[in-house]
């Protein structure tokens, strides 16, 4: 594991080269769905302070693995009776996705977490986002409710070859691009995961959502981060 994360990081300093980028101006987020116990205290005890989990039930496991300055994004799409459970340990939330999961992440004690708004730019059924010409609209809606929203979201269609994503994250940055310059805090892409990650920061991803490449699960096992 420990060379499973400083790989991913020398391959995203390479790709951040190459688009004339900081390496700082990129953060990783280590998915830990796939990694033991071990292997995460290990990324923390390495400097790492970002990670990620797409289920509430095992963010809620996991949270208690780590001192309290480690970051906790939640990924996974949510349901409205999860949100009091995840809210008052999430970092971010990189899956606003529609107008009922603003008004759950609204309720609550304190300010609520950032959040980012999800976006299905390849636009396939069976996934949660919103669609990229609706975008603005919930961005919107986030934003008249009190919600602090950073940026946007997505994730393209599994591949085997990473320049398929490239289009997809050219729109996301775009519209992100977009945006921007009608709510300037929007500035972060979440988009890049195991398989496509450097095509991401090629395309200007600022986080990544990274797991398998980091906790080095079998060669053949294929996932979503």
């Amino acid at each position: 594991m420990a060379d499973g994360l400083s790989a991913v990081w020398a391959r995203v300093a390479a790709a951040a080269a190459r688009a004339g980028r900081a390496v700082e101006d990129v953060t990783l987020v280590a998915i830990s769905k796939q990694a033991d116990a071990g292997a995460i205290l290990v990324a923390y005890r390495q400097g790492h302070r970002d990670f990620g989990e797409n289920r509430a039930a095992a963010l809620l496991e996991r949270v208690k693995l780590l001192p309290s300055d480690a970051r906790w994004h939640f990924v996974g799409r949510l349901q409205g009776n999860k949100v009091r459970r995840v809210r008052p340990v999430a970092y971010l939330l990189h899956s606003l996705d529609r107008p009922e999961l603003v008004h759950y992440w609204v309720k609550g004690p304190g300010l609520p977490p950032p959040v980012l708004v999800q976006v299905n730019v390849a636009a396939e059924p069976q996934k949660a986002g919103v669609a990229v010409e609706e975008a603005e609209a919930l961005v919107e809606l986030a934003m008249r409710s009190g919600l602090d929203v950073r940026g946007l979201m997505t994730m393209p269609p599994p591949t085997d070859d990473p320049e398929t994503s490239r289009s997809h994250f050219r729109t996301l940055a775009a519209l992100g691009d977009r945006l921007s310059r009608r709510w300037p805090g929007l500035t972060e892409l979440s988009m890049g995961m195991t398989d496509d990650f450097e095509v991401a920061v090629e395309e200007g991803a600022t986080i990544l959502r990274v797991g398998r490449a980091i906790f080095c699960p079998s060669p053949d096992e294929r996932g979503h981060t």
